[in-house]
């Protein structure tokens, strides 16, 4: 056991201090940090209110224009260009002004414009503009048909739908939005850490063989004790990077709590997501993680250079790919048959059940069927895994095929 101990320690120190380690932390916490004050960057960036000359032929468009765009954005101040077109054009090209607009009635006395610029891939203030006119347009036109602006209000107003579940445990629609948030970060953070950590393994392994360094931490220690001191070392590294993270960023949060509340925090749920679903996560990070490295452990035994682990561990990761594509999926619709029979299987269970427990009041049964059914994955490819590590790490040469599992295998046993 304390042989176990000392490989432990070793991984996690060895790759607690490597460059890449701390980039990828710094890198997350700065992430992180913008986040948190996402209102601040913002409002440093935007800069002043952009000034949009306008000229009036009709001499009735732009007081209504005006008004409109005003109550729609702050980021845009329309001026009334008293001058000519050209030197309405001249103007912008000086960039006293970012556009030019001229407003005139076509034949129908139906509003026209037409939007200089220096530049016109900006589409925000054109869209802004365009979509006011087409207000006024509309306005325009129902006035000239006889319809009354009330009318036209109800017609364009939206159409009152309302859910109600009708099972008590249902959630309603607002907690399914606050859960496919939460649910969503959740399972991007779990798909990036199960190929971060699961191919750290693999490179771990096949760089200690392809130094020869094998030979005398086998001599030393039972591959088997290698091997899962190596997983739980790189467990210990990825909960540690990731309670860093989660640390950092639920102390920004809390103390901006009164300036981020609502927008993209009550969308993704953070201020309302019950404990219980925080508990699944937690769990069903650790029992896919397991999963995925102890496969990610035997694969890379397999290889004797580093350059041959990515293709080694193509189908694992492929693996994760589907699930997490399957749980994309999933968000828009957690009660399908497809989502809940996938949800047991061993692969995808660590995210589509933890899917379907943040999103919907399953029975308790079936998620404790589904981490059972995990469980016992894990234990059967931790027994297998042994005996293909130990096999494996012996194996030198060039290797690419899973085949070698069996080569692995038959090595073993003639420890």
């Amino acid at each position: 056991m304390n042989k176990f101990w000392i490989i432990l320690s070793h991984t996690y120190m060895t790759k607690f201090k490597t460059k890449s380690f701390l980039i990828s932390t710094i890198i997350s916490l700065v992430f992180i940090f913008a986040i948190a004050n996402i209102q601040t960057i913002t409002e440093t960036f935007s800069g002043d209110t952009d000034k949009i000359a306008v000229i009036d032929e009709s001499g009735e468009l732009f007081t209504p224009l005006e008004e409109s765009v005003e109550g729609s954005t702050d980021e845009m101040d329309l001026i009334a260009f008293e001058g000519a077109e050209e030197d309405g054009k001249n103007a912008v090209q000086d960039e006293e002004y970012a556009a030019l607009i001229t407003l005139s009635l076509n034949a129908e006395g139906l509003p026209e414009a037409t939007y200089f610029a220096n530049n016109i891939a900006e589409a925000g203030e054109q869209s802004v503009i365009q979509q006011q006119l087409q207000q006024l347009k509309v306005a325009a036109a129902t006035q000239q048909a006889g319809v009354d602006q009330e009318t036209i209000t109800e017609i364009y107003s939206p159409v009152t739908f309302s859910k109600i579940a009708l099972d008590d445990s249902a959630k309603t629609a607002e907690e399914l939005n606050q859960a496919r948030g939460i649910v969503y970060v959740m399972l991007f953070l779990l798909y990036i850490s199960v190929i971060t950590y699961g191919t750290m393994i693999a490179n771990d392994v096949a760089t200690e063989k392809s130094s020869r360094v094998m030979e005398i931490l086998i001599s030393s220690a039972s591959p088997v004790t290698h091997m899962f001191a190596k997983i739980v070392g790189i467990a210990l590294l990825g909960l540690t990077q990731v309670g860093i993270i989660i640390g950092v960023g639920y102390s920004l949060i809390m103390s901006k709590q009164e300036e981020l509340t609502g927008g993209v925090f009550d969308y993704f749920g953070i201020q309302n997501t019950s404990a219980s679903v925080y508990i699944y996560a937690i769990v069903f990070f650790l029992l896919g993680y397991l999963l995925y490295a102890t496969l990610a452990a035997m694969l890379g035994s397999l290889v004797s250079r580093t350059e041959d682990v990515q293709q080694m561990i193509m189908p694992m990761i492929l693996l994760v790919m589907i699930a997490f594509f399957i749980a994309m999926f999933g968000l828009e619709a957690p009660d399908s048959s497809f989502v809940k029979i996938t949800s047991y299987i061993p692969f995808f269970a660590p995210m589509l059940m933890f899917l379907r427990v943040g999103m919907l009041d399953i029975p308790f049964w079936e998620v404790a069927l589904s981490i059972g059914i995990l469980i016992a994955t894990i234990l059967l490819f931790a027994a297998i895994g042994a005996r293909v590590y130990k096999g494996g790490v012996l194996m030198y040469g060039r290797s690419s095929s899973l085949k070698d599992v069996k080569k692995a295998i038959a090595l073993s046993k003639k420890e």
